[in-house]
């Protein structure tokens, strides 16, 4: 036995399922080079123990089991056993090449499941007990027995069946809530009971189910009461709802060193991320955004007063340093919620330094923007920005409507709202297309004659909500004059860059200043 796991000591083991527990997931169906690549992450994050599977269950399984025994170096391999002899035999087949090796024998201890699926008395589950891990410990020193739905067994029998198999040379009892049906307190109190009731050297064990949520918080509790192994699985994939997650339980752990009195495990926290992300991958089971420690969003702030905090300092709104566990760092997510400081600093970091009204404008036109799209990327700044700053405008867009004739011969209509010298004016107008008729409407305000001789639009990021870009050239007075807009919907796009030309024309008219994005006279010739 590990001395270093004695209920004294203040070092927890952990004992990763997530290739026996884990992959009995509905719909998961690991092959052996899965299965060695996945080991040898768990060998990199520094587990103890890797239960690598069930070896009778199945050929494949027998042999994966027995190739990670092979190939991987540091931690113990286990392999599940049931308590019949043959199952012994074949577990100790499939792991006897390992540095260390360990089975892990079972059977269930539960009124319901004696009478319904063992079909045994409860003397006949005490002798088969006795049997097996006597059996086991004949191949190696390091046995583990669980008494299977320890949470809805009888204690004190449950308890004669442990000691059982202590006197037969178990090294480690782990106690299963196998259908996921503890509380915390009470789940703390049966795990004292048994460190108080079974008598001899060994390591007490919690390996908890999330039926009811509450796996890592019952491991927790477990720890509290003097567990010193916790079986756990990677992103807490497992039969059913699931196992409790390891990512979880490791950081509470050194998170919350206060209040475990410094308890702690070998895990290097690093590689938790890498691990999530490799078991996701090839298992198929996608990690939920809201996920603790590796989801998408737990360093991802939205909230203006949130992004403010972690802006000016972390540990404001954040309690775990992504790094420390191999996140990429703190994430600020520009949406309908950010504030202006978050804007800001995200705008300069790709550049763009702008302060007053150049910051004022540009902020305005993105809470606009992140009313109708859930978030927007980098290049949707980009864009806004190239939209909005730098120009001082005469018409500021305000609204455009749109109605689509579908008769043959009739046209499209538009109504388009404008902010003129601080008045709001509105016009209508019809047109061949809905682009068209906003763009008359447009006209009709300004009084600002011309052609439309270039359009392009382009879609700045992927989605249904995806941002159009919009680049034109209207030819004014001789004068090819540029045009950008952008906007969720084509149209507004449209009129949007239609306007930016007119201010764009109408600013070198009533300045005389020539901007070097418009075209001289002449300069037409083949658009």
């Amino acid at each position: 036995m590990d001395t270093d796991a004695s209920p004294e000591n203040d070092r927890v083991v952990i004992f990763d399922t997530t290739l026996r527990d884990g992959e009995q997931s509905p719909g998961i169906s690991l092959d052996q080079g899965e299965k060695l690549e996945i080991a040898e992450q768990l060998a990199r994050l520094g587990v103890d123990v890797i239960e690598a599977g069930f070896p009778v269950a199945s050929q494949g399984d027998f042999e994966s089991v027995q190739v990670i025994a092979k190939a991987v170096h540091g931690p113990t391999i286990c392999g599940l056993s049931r308590t019949a002899l043959a199952d012994i035999d074949r577990c100790w087949e499939a792991i006897e090449s390992a540095e260390h090796t360990r089975i892990h024998t079972f059977i269930a201890t539960s009124e319901i499941h004696m009478r319904n699926k063992l079909r045994m008395t409860p003397d006949q589950v005490k002798a088969e007990a006795a049997r097996a891990v006597a059996h086991a410990r004949s191949y190696t020193d390091d046995v583990e027995f669980s008494p299977e739905d320890a949470s809805r067994s009888d204690f004190d029998f449950m308890c004669e069946v442990l000691q059982v198999a202590v006197d037969n040379g178990a090294t480690t009892l782990n106690i299963p809530d196998t259908v996921g049906y503890a509380i915390p307190e009470e789940w703390a109190e049966r795990i004292r009971s048994v460190r108080q009731r079974v008598k001899g050297d060994y390591v007490i064990s919690s390996h908890c189910h999330n039926d009811l949520g509450l796996a890592v918080a019952n491991s927790l509790a477990a720890v509290q009461a003097g567990a010193r192994q916790v079986e756990c699985t990677v992103n807490g994939i497992g039969e059913r709802a699931g196992n409790a997650a390891m990512e979880e339980i490791v950081m509470a752990l050194r998170t919350r060193a206060d209040f475990f009195g410094g308890i702690d495990c070998r895990v290097r926290s690093e590689e938790l991320a890498r691990s999530s992300r490799l078991i996701s991958r090839l298992t198929g089971y996608p990690v939920q955004f809201n996920k603790a420690v590796v989801g998408r969003n737990a360093f991802a702030h939205e909230s203006g007063i949130h992004q403010h905090g972690v802006l000016t300092e972390r540990t404001t709104y954040e309690i775990m340093d992504p790094s420390v566990v191999g996140a990429a760092g703190s994430e600020i997510v520009l949406g309908k919620h950010s504030g202006r400081h978050a804007f800001a600093d995200t705008l300069r970091k790709m550049g763009f330094d702008l302060h007053g009204d150049a910051l004022n404008q540009a902020f305005t036109r993105f809470k606009e923007l992140a009313d109708r799209k859930v978030q927007l990327t980098e290049e949707d700044l980009e864009a806004l920005v190239a939209e909005e700053v730098g120009d001082t405008v005469r018409y500021r867009f305000q609204l455009v409507s749109v109605a689509a004739r579908v008769e043959p011969g009739e046209t499209a209509q538009a109504t388009v709202t404008l902010e003129v010298d601080g008045e709001h004016r509105t016009a209508e107008a019809t047109g061949d297309g809905m682009v068209e008729a906003a763009c008359a409407a447009i006209k009709d305000i300004t009084g600002v004659e011309g052609r439309l001789t270039d359009y392009s639009v382009t879609s700045v990021t992927g989605g249904v909500d995806a941002l159009a870009d919009v680049a034109l050239r209207f030819d004014v007075g001789g004068r090819a004059v540029p045009g950008r807009g952008l906007s969720t919907d084509v149209v507004e796009a449209s009129a949007r860059a239609f306007l930016n030309a007119i201010n764009r024309a109408v600013r070198i008219d009533e300045t005389g200043v020539a901007d070097p994005a418009v075209d001289r006279p002449g300069s037409l010739d083949g658009v």
